[in-house]
């Protein structure tokens, strides 16, 4: 999301009476909706030995998908930051232009032993964001803010072809999904955020925007998959203390 001084001065309020003017659809809905999905058909095997494995996933604004998976049971760092650009132009503010190539994106370090890619996609395609629209999550739009899956190997790439192709299949939601799959090499990297948009919806909790977009989705994935969800969020500013 690009900051704006006169939404954060929006108060409780006029928030509140936003969102039941929206009654319930458009940007001011009620709440961040969900949508309980199958698990993937192919998934990764759980390794044997004690290894980290990333995954970077790109969803709207990178508040939201970090709080996700920073309450995700097996997921030992998520990193706010810049994918799909050249390193010279992955800056918050050169990326607002829309005109970089990057989006708005989050690395997750996970431990495969307690957690497979297929369940962190699971949890990306019926939480963190809505896979159907391509440029545009909640009130932000823009090709920073596409549907995108970074892939580093080419078992992470046939996982996710083959999960969305089976959603598809199963016709789970109402439009097809969009979400682009672009490979993470050397020239299109991964690039943390500066540190002031890490651990941002966990910090903020009371900042409108969070409030009304962020926490329910941190809200879903504990009604919904309580079995993945770690009350206390593994957070950048604490990973490997």
């Amino acid at each position: 999301m690009k900051i704006d001084k006169t939404f954060l001065a929006i108060g409780a309020v006029t928030l509140a009476a936003l969102t039941v003017m929206g009654g319930g659809t458009g940007v001011f809905a009620a709440e961040e909706k969900a949508v309980r999905l199958p698990a993937p058909a192919v998934d990764t095997p759980h390794a044997a030995q004690d290894v980290r494995e990333t995954a970077v996933f790109a969803g709207g604004c990178f508040w939201g998908v970090q709080g996700v998976f920073q309450h995700t049971k097996g997921v030992l760092n998520a990193v706010s930051g810049y994918a799909g650009g050249d390193k010279s132009t992955a800056s918050y503010d050169m990326i607002g232009s829309g005109r970089t190539g990057h989006a708005e994106s989050v690395q997750i370090t996970y431990d495969p032993k307690q957690i497979s890619y297929g369940k962190l996609l699971q949890i990306y395609f019926s939480i963190a964001h809505d896979p159907t629209t391509l440029n545009r999550q909640g009130p932000d739009s823009g090709t920073q803010y596409r549907s995108a899956i970074f892939y580093t190997n080419a078992s992470q790439k046939q996982v996710a072809e083959k999960y969305i192709a089976q959603l598809d299949t199963a016709k789970v939601f109402s439009e097809k999904i969009v979400t682009q799959l672009t490979p993470l090499t050397a020239a299109v990297a991964f690039y943390p955020a500066e540190a002031y948009h890490q651990d941002y919806a966990t910090l903020h909790p009371n900042q409108p925007y969070i409030a009304r977009f962020d926490l329910p989705k941190i809200a879903n994935l504990k009604t919904m998959m309580p079995e993945l969800y770690r009350d206390k969020p593994v957070l950048v500013s604490q990973a490997g203390k």
